[in-house]
């Protein structure tokens, strides 16, 4: 038999598997919901499924979009020149708030990361090759987080890039050690792109 608490128990189940989410949030949203009027949910809602049915990958970067190619690959106001690799596409956009990156992206689709069994075949690097050797890019921006995997997939591919002729750079440590680029301020990501330093 149905209770009136099981919509109410499936929801806070819902939003608790949201990273960062426990429990006692999952309940405070989900209580917040129930207090707002009805169009808010169904706004909420809609929100979501809409972007399931409309957001992709882009076929060239494989930053999320609407669109395909995305609206970093063709606007011609950005340095075609320099290219910042990122881990996933929610650094993308953290990069984006500072205001100080031109140029355009490349998104892995996460990190090396043996003890998950993820290695280089699982990640967009055998695309960033094709990409180099099809744009020819001045410089690579080597931009994953300061943690064991980032830098693990920094130094990999530092090794794989180098020889193929374009300057190899890293993100400067304004960002903290085990931090996510997500968590960063606009500032700390602004410095840490300014400060740079070439891999050799």
């Amino acid at each position: 038999m149905t209770t009136v608490a099981s919509p109410v128990a499936a929801l806070i189940n819902e939003f608790s598997k949201l990273p960062t989410i426990g429990p006692k949030t999952a309940a405070r949203l989900v209580f917040h919901l129930l207090n707002r009027p009805r169009n808010e949910a169904q706004s909420l809602a809609e929100a979501i499924l809409a972007v399931k049915d409309k957001v992709h990958f882009c076929s060239i970067c494989y930053s999320l979009s609407e669109q395909d190619p995305c609206e970093f690959c063709t606007d011609d106001r950005r340095d075609v020149r320099v290219i910042c690799v990122v881990a996933e596409a929610k650094d993308v956009y953290a990069i984006e708030r500072t205001g100080a990156f031109k140029g355009r992206y490349h998104v892995l689709g996460g990190l090396i990361s043996p003890m998950d069994g993820i290695g280089p075949a699982q990640l967009h690097v055998k695309e960033l090759i094709e990409r180099m050797a099809r744009e020819e890019p001045g410089e690579i921006i080597l931009a994953t987080n300061p943690n064991a995997e980032g830098e693990a997939t920094a130094l990999y591919l530092s090794r794989l890039l180098l020889p193929l002729g374009s300057i190899v750079s890293r993100l400067a440590y304004g960002l903290p050690i085990g931090g996510d680029l997500d968590y960063a301020d606009e500032i700390t990501l602004s410095k840490s792109l300014e400060g740079r330093t070439a891999l050799s």
